[in-house]
């Protein structure tokens, strides 16, 4: 198993993991990374969620001088 404290845990499969309402996801997968920010619109599994999205700066217009 593994911890990153910016993303998800990495346990390797096969997994089962119980959710609060009793369901039960599995994944059968050699290393899972399953998510602990919930974010992700695949919960229990990341989905990169995590990741700050940063913004492109808008282009500047060239200073054109005639």
């Amino acid at each position: 198993m593994s911890v990153d404290p910016e993303g998800p845990v990495l346990v390797e499969g096969p997994v089962e993991i119980v959710l609060a309402d009793g369901t039960v996801a599995r994944s059968d997968r050699f290393m899972v990374a399953v998510c602990t920010c919930r974010r992700s619109r695949t919960y229990p599994w990341c989905d990169t969620s995590h990741r700050r999205r940063e913004r492109a700066d808008p282009p500047q217009p060239e200073d054109r001088t005639p």
